[in-house]
């Protein structure tokens, strides 16, 4: 058994691609060494800042043999037919067998070097590799994420014939720009190659480089007394630029801590990719995390204070916006947003304020908000974007508005509605929790979701420009926390008033619902069990929760196995019986002379109806499986003892008629024939 090494190394690959191509790399070379049939131990892959690098262990020096059987015209056809099957397979008509009328080939295939293959394998990825972007460079043809300088591709420490637009595969690699060996070096395994690496100041794994920036970051805020404020985020960016990751504690002036925390974190992350730092308290400390991509004879200093230079020129920028933003009401800015254009179709962000705002106040009912604040807040939510701040860092916005409010002494709920409006933005992010946000938050991202689907600018496939699944999602687990009994429907059904789009609400529910299963799906729910929940009913989320949870616990129980047995051989007869005419309706009756099981399912069926829809009413699933789990032992019976297909007609109806109602009144909890068994 061989290696296989191949590194592509080119100019700076971005950041935010190298992930992705680590994994794309990966997914192509798997799929390709199975195809060709060649079986491997291992296989790995990396990406850095200039490199991708693929190394597969445990692979044959060669293919195994082959025999390929193939079709061919059927015995007695034109000799024309056959001549011709012959030419394709290589083989005489001798060498033919003949099975079942039809002439077969059996063309043996002899195993072809891996070395070769592996050579025509990598030269596919390499020409059809699906950058996000890519380029060609020079007067090739090659298309790449960056122009691309060298292969190495090594087999059984044997350099791979490949040959790309004039780039030759060797077996040299080349460490850090700086201060790595001004040569290329040579390798001959990935054991090698991974130690020169290092020696040339390398570090060829991202998690590795990952784990360098967090632990000498927070070491250097530990010696000061500070905590660094990790971010996860700005740890996987940074780790794609450095090869050999160097953080470097700067310090900033302190007067630019007046500044709202978010303003100076921002700066620091968005605009020059530093870690912020706080002190033990948790307060902002005037200090950042820099990463270098070298090491320095002076510790760092030099690209500290050059870097706190930088950082200084963009606070100074935003103490300007803050003060200057502070002078003007949020109000006055409304007219600002008729130049704001939120959609060429939907219009300017004036009018979607004004929507926010009768949005909001409709919507505040329905989760405990004043009215009359949440229209406020929905109709300043969207000011701030007429700001300087917000013009100079977009991912503020909502967040100066909330300062902005607060500074000219509007109501509380209404600075923090503002604030909080675009949350969640994410599976992670935190929800709004006051009422007044919650309202608007909801008005937010209802009057998105309903507004493009008005415009048919709906979410397909893997495509989703505007975050409409994200906006529903966040309208889930708003409407989760804190179990708010609110109706879905009733919900959209405002935003489509908003938009004269009722004819959209059937679209938009579905496409809630198929948000919902699949939040609940990844949640760790079963998927037949969420599609039996959800078939009864999915308008309430926080009781579709409910009803899930407790259908999971029943069914984890005996009696729930044993009745949800019963239930599929039920429902198998009604259809059975159906598919020979109209089940019988009504309900089932006392028959003269039933035989006691059917009397006994029966009555335990008049017994425990009212208690399942009583419950089920008053939303106490738990007590609806119970009364549900009490016909178990009485329909097992019914089962074992009672023949439903009587010859006597009365009969064989009215036990049909008591066979749909256990059915319907299980289905009132779930939809059982979606379960499996």
């Amino acid at each position: 058994m061989a290696q296989f090494l191949l590194e592509l190394f080119s100019e700076e690959i971005p950041a935010r691609m190298q992930a992705g191509a680590a994994r794309d790399l990966d997914r192509l070379a798997r799929a390709a060494l199975t195809e060709a049939a060649l079986e491997f131990a291992e296989l790995r892959s990396f990406a850095g800042p200039r490199r991708l690098t693929l190394v597969v262990d445990g692979l044959p020096l060669a293919q195994a043999d082959r025999a390929e059987e193939r079709k061919g015209p059927r015995v007695g056809a034109p000799d024309a037919a056959i001549d011709g099957f012959l030419r394709s397979t290589g083989l005489t008509r001798d060498q033919l067998s003949e099975r079942d009328g039809a002439w077969f080939a059996v063309i043996a295939q002899a195993g072809r070097p891996t070395a070769a293959i592996l050579g025509e394998i990598i030269d596919a990825i390499v020409r059809k590799f699906p950058w996000p972007k890519s380029m060609t460079w020079g007067a090739g043809s090659l298309r790449w994420v960056r122009p691309l300088h060298r292969i190495l591709a090594l087999f059984d420490g044997q350099i791979v014939p490949i040959d790309i637009d004039g780039i030759v595969a060797g077996d040299m690699s080349e460490g850090h720009r700086v201060m790595g060996s001004r040569r290329p070096f040579a390798v001959r395994d990935f054991d090698a190659y991974r130690a020169a690496l290092t020696e040339n100041f390398v570090v060829l794994d991202a998690d590795e480089r990952k784990g360098r920036i967090l632990a000498g970051g927070r070491a250097l805020c530990s010696a000061k007394g500070l905590e660094l404020v990790e971010d996860g985020g700005l740890t996987d960016e940074v780790a794609g630029m450095a090869e050999w990751p160097v953080p470097i504690l700067g310090d900033m002036d302190a007067g630019f801590l007046t500044l709202p925390p978010e303003v100076i974190r921002t700066s620091m992350r968005v605009h020059q990719r530093y870690f912020a730092v706080r002190e033990a308290g948790g307060a902002l400390a005037p200090h950042f995390v820099a990463i270098a991509n070298l090491e320095t004879p002076d510790g760092g200093a030099l690209i500290a204070a050059g870097n706190g230079r930088v950082l200084s020129a963009r606070l100074n920028d935003a103490c300007f916006f803050w003060d200057e933003d502070r002078k003007t009401t949020l109000e006055s800015r409304l007219e600002a947003l008729k130049g704001v254009t939120f959609h060429a179709k939907l219009g300017a962000m004036h009018a979607r304020a004004t929507r926010l705002e009768a949005l909001a106040r409709a919507l505040a009912p329905h989760v405990g908000a004043d009215p009359n604040l949440a229209a406020l807040a929905g109709r300043l939510a969207k000011a701030d974007l007429a700001s300087g701040m917000v013009g100079e860092f977009p991912e503020l916005q909502g967040v100066m508005g909330g300062y902005y409010a607060r500074a000219e002494g509007l109501d509380p709920a209404v600075a923090t509605a503002i604030a909080e409006h675009y949350k969640p933005q994410g599976p992670m992010d935190n929800l709004p929790t006051d009422p007044v946000a919650v309202a608007v938050a909801l008005a937010d991202k209802l009057d998105t979701i309903v507004g493009f689907f008005s415009i048919g600018e709906k979410p397909t496939g893997s495509r989703d420009p505007y975050a409409l699944r994200r906006a529903a999602l966040g309208v889930i687990r708003i409407v989760l926390d804190k179990r708010r009994d609110v109706s879905l429907q009733e919900l959209v059904g405002l935003a489509a008033e908003a938009h004269s789009a009722m004819g959209m609400l059937p679209e938009v529910m579905d496409f809630f619902r198929d948000r919902l299963q699949v939040m609940l799906r990844d949640q760790g729910g079963r998927h037949d069990l969420v599609s039996a929940v959800m078939a009864s009913g999915y308008d309430r989320p926080v009781f579709v929760v409910d009803r899930l949870a407790a259908l999971t616990r029943f069914l984890g129980s005996e009696d729930g196995v044993n009745l949800l047995a019963a239930y599929k051989r039920a429902t198998n007869i009604l259809e059975a019986e159906a598919k020979k005419g109209l089940l019988p309706a009504g309900s089932a009756s006392d028959l003269a002379g039933a035989p006691r099981e059917e009397m006994a399912l029966l009555g335990a069926f008049r017994a425990a109806s009212p208690n399942v829809y009583a419950a089920m009413a008053g939303k106490d699933y738990e007590a609806a499986m119970g009364a549900l789990a009490g016909l178990r032992r009485p329909v097992d019976a019914f089962f074992d003892e009672v023949l439903i297909n009587s010859p006597d007609p009365r009969e064989r109806d009215n036990r049909l008629r008591l066979l749909i109602e256990v059915r319907d009144a299980m289905n009132t909890v779930a939809d059982f024939a979606l379960i499996l068994g």
